[in-house]
This record gives C-alpha cells, sequence and structure tokens, in this order.
C-alpha cells in the first residue's frame, strides 16, 4: 500500500483496519466527523492536515461506513479496551474528527489521530476506566465488530511522554482471523474536556516486534490543539 491508503487505513476501528490489512483500502478524501456539526467545528480546527506533519500523507474518509462503530469485548472489564478503538472512544463522546496518517519513510506504518469533545468530568471518567481496565485485562481480549474478530494479546501499559493533562497508553500484539500479528500501540490524552487517540500499527506485512506512536505526530497534534480549543 502506498502512504496515502495506510492513512486511509488508519481511521478505520482497529478490529475492521485488521480486516483490510491483505487487501488495502482505496484512497479517501481527508476527513472522518462524527457527531452534531457546532459541536465538531472547533475539533476539525484543530485537526491535522496536509503539510502539518512532514514525511506522512494525511487522509480520511468522510462518507458513513457500515463497518464502523464500537467493537465489543469478551469480557465485561476490558469493554473500555475495545470501545476506544472504535469510532469514538465511547457513547459518551459529543463529537469525534478523525485522521490518518501513512508514514513515507516507514512502509507499512498507518498512524491515526482522532479528538473527541466531552464533558469535563465524562473526560476524566474515560481515563480512569481505561487505567482500570488495563490493570484488569493485561494478559488478552478479544473484540467483534461487525463479525470481525481481533484478539489483542500482551497487553501491556507503557510510559509515553505526552503533552496534555492526563494520559494512558499501551501497546499489544494484535492478530485478525487470518495473516500474522501486528503490533499496535494505543495512547489516548485529556486536554481539559478533549480526549484525544493515537493510534498506531504496521501493516506491511513484514511487522516489527513493536511499534510507537510517532513523537511528532502525537506534539504537532496536541500542539495544534492546545491553540485552537480552550478548556
Amino acid at each position: 500500500m502506498r502512504p496515502k491508503a495506510y492513512a486511509r487505513a488508519a481511521v478505520l476501528t482497529l478490529t475492521v483496519l485488521l480486516g483490510a490489512a491483505c487487501t488495502g483500502p482505496p484512497d479517501g478524501p481527508v476527513e472522518s466527523v462524527s457527531g452534531r456539526n457546532q459541536t465538531s467545528t472547533p475539533l476539525r480546527r484543530a485537526a491535522l492536515e496536509a503539510g502539518d506533519v512532514p514525511g506522512y500523507e494525511i487522509s480520511g474518509d468522510r462518507s458513513p461506513d457500515a463497518t464502523r462503530g464500537a467493537p465489543s469485548a469478551d469480557r465485561a472489564a476490558c469493554a473500555p479496551l475495545a470501545e476506544v478503538m472504535g469510532e469514538a472512544p465511547d457513547d459518551r463522546a459529543r463529537a469525534t474528527v478523525s485522521r490518518g496518517l501513512g508514514s513515507r519513510r516507514t512502509p507499512g506504518l498507518a498512524v491515526s489521530a482522532s479528538l473527541s469533545a466531552y464533558s469535563a468530568p465524562d473526560a476524566k471518567h474515560l481515563i480512569t476506566e481505561l487505567r482500570a481496565a488495563l490493570a484488569r485485562c493485561g494478559g488478552e481480549f478479544t473484540t467483534v465488530l461487525d463479525g470481525r474478530r481481533a484478539a489483542y494479546r500482551d497487553v501491556r501499559a507503557v510510559p509515553y511522554a505526552v503533552k496534555g493533562d492526563e494520559s494512558v497508553g499501551w501497546t499489544a500484539s494484535a492478530l485478525a482471523a487470518q495473516g500474522a500479528p501486528a503490533p499496535v500501540h494505543i495512547v489516548v490524552v485529556r486536554q481539559g474536556a478533549t480526549i484525544v487517540r493515537f493510534m498506531a500499527i504496521n501493516l506491511s506485512g513484514r511487522a516489527p516486534a513493536t511499534v510507537t506512536v510517532p513523537h511528532e505526530v502525537a506534539d504537532r497534534q496536541l500542539d495544534k490543539l492546545a491553540r485552537t480549543v480552550k478548556g
């Protein structure tokens, strides 16, 4: 896949993204937006655009996608980890704007950066729930979305130096029904009442043992958010 195709893939949920890894999704336009237009307007202004991160193609998908939504987990304790990999971090999100980034330098690296508007208490509660879920689901859990299954093994909380009020991050080895395991890294940041999600996965088919959300992506997105959205 070309960088733009990886960027297009990155705005999909990880469950669907893994299913698409072998065939490669088509290129698409430049954003994925859910939620009320008025609520999402500040997020649109804060989201990454072409040229914001040198070395990356930025893409997305405007049209509704029937395969999107919230993945369900095989155990209730792991539900927050599954849901955060869906179209929105969870059903308390008032609006979400997503971007996909494909690396020109690292073949197969797909990164997503999404911004979600919350109430302040709900944003704080989400981070608390994710930390609790990581403590309970450190071994393995499975997600299902529209009949597609993905298993996440070796789930581990990992430190990740990032701006924002608070954050939580973890790595895992993702395995779809077919194909080789792919390393995944997810970082969720709260900045005021905005939740920012970063997901990185290697779809090359020759994936290394680990993958990391590129700091140039995370730093530029959080800097742009701080300049654009207050509170």
